[in-house]
């Protein structure tokens, strides 16, 4: 069902450009069985990132129509890192075809923030608000921690839905869609592994592979895990399978408790997970095949401002040993706050390379690597061996920062021992 703003948009009454993008958001509609639209108070475009002609294209013909956005709207990480474009690697041509496509957003009104992570940005969204976030694991994170209210929108959908301000009433935007549908429950974990950092990406890893595009339900962690917490959880989830939202118990805003968080029905399956299935899913996550190690990359999703902390706190008194290359990459909002700091000045006399608007797994920027990289990351250690074709070794930051500065592989596992 259409508003008189829709057809009004839709019958070219408002111009071409919002014709275009109320013609892609209707036909979206159509194909979900999306019976109406709603508005939405924002949009994350990942649009934006170059990945051929078709994307610029696109944008041309939006622009040269006249688009602007109709509600605030925030722009996933880039090709490059303009702050920084001497650390790009890759082709000059693309570089130039992915500049222009920055310009061609910016022209449209979008707010140059270049994060996969916006929700670390100051402005976020509320809870039980509509938005139409692109980014999967910005997506997971707006639904699950904050409350927001978004479904999974790719390229072209997110910027249409930004100029028309308007989504179709599917998917996670609505109650039913929201209630968990697989419990994993966590038995036997030690409480000292539960309060590791490095747990919460494998639990996601493991999570994604096994619900696949439900909406699972964790049982058994500690209350109010911490936002970086769930957002490694919901990075690697999104990564691994297709997990748009997910409920941690007694943590995020619509579970404080298993059957609020299963909207008063049984689940479709419990799966157990302990200390063994742990382990496997860490260990999924390295390929590489012998211990050389040649770069360290860390934040994926962009590091926030207390995962700074950690990192400087980490590497006090040290220096990166010769022949590692460091990189942490970070949104520009929280590089200014570390630079207030004087963080981001110890970080890079102790050797680490600061990256904003840009993920290293995605883009050319580590230089040719003499072994394997490692990341605290699922997302990243999913992703790069594909991407950037390296070997990954999957560990905790507190590893990573070791092995960056013994110069070799350095993994303590310890915690593992006792599960």
């Amino acid at each position: 069902m259409l508003e008189d703003r829709d057809r009004a948009a839709l019958d070219g009454t408002l111009g071409p450009a919002p014709r275009l993008a109320m013609r892609v958001i209707v036909r979206v509609a159509e194909a979900i069985g999306a019976r109406s639209l709603l508005d939405i108070s924002g949009a994350h475009i990942d649009s934006y990132l170059y990945h051929g002609r078709s994307a610029l294209d696109f944008a041309q013909r939006l622009v040269d129509a006249g688009a602007k956005v109709s509600v605030p709207t925030t722009l996933n990480v880039s090709s490059l890192d303009l702050r920084h474009p001497d650390l790009y690697r890759g082709d000059p041509e693309t570089a130039g075809l992915a500049r222009r496509l920055t310009q061609l957003y910016e022209d449209m009104g979008c707010r140059p923030t270049w994060t996969c992570a916006p929700y670390q940005l100051t402005d976020r969204p509320g809870f039980g608000q509509h938005i139409a976030w692109a980014e999967s694991n910005a997506i997971v994170f707006a639904n699950s921690v904050l409350g927001a209210r978004t479904d999974r929108y790719g390229d072209f959908i997110d910027i249409c839905a930004a100029i028309t301000g308007r989504a179709p009433a599917a998917g996670l935007h609505l109650d039913a869609n929201r209630r968990g549908e697989v419990v994993f429950r966590l038995n036997g974990i030690s409480d000292r592994l539960l309060d590791t950092d490095v747990v919460h990406p494998i639990l996601g890893h493991l999570i994604g592979g096994l619900a696949g595009n439900q909406v699972p339900v964790i049982v058994g962690l500690p209350t109010g895990v911490s936002e970086d917490r769930l957002k490694a959880i919901g990075a690697g989830a999104a990564s691994s399978g297709s997990v748009a939202m997910f409920h941690a118990v007694g943590s995020t805003p619509e579970a404080p408790t298993l059957d609020a968080a299963l909207g008063g029905r049984p689940p479709l399956r419990t799966i157990v997970v302990g200390p063994a299935e742990l382990r496997a899913a860490r260990d999924q996550l390295t390929t590489a095949t012998t211990e050389g190690v040649g770069a360290v990359c860390v934040g994926t999703p962009h590091y926030s401002v207390s995962e700074f902390g950690r990192l400087v706190e980490l590497l006090a008194g040290h220096h990166v040993a010769a022949g590692i290359q460091f990189f942490a990459s970070t949104g520009r909002e929280v590089l200014t706050e570390i630079e207030l700091r004087g963080w981001a000045d110890t970080l890079r006399a102790a050797g680490v390379t600061i990256v904003t608007d840009t993920c290293t797994y995605i883009t050319p920027i580590l230089a040719e690597v003499d072994g394997a990289a490692m990341t605290d990351s699922a997302k990243w250690a999913y992703y790069a061996p594909g991407n950037i074709g390296v070997d990954v070794v999957f560990g905790s930051i507190e590893d990573c920062v070791a092995t960056a500065v013994a110069g070799r592989l350095v993994r303590d596992d310890s915690v593992w021992a006792n599960g």
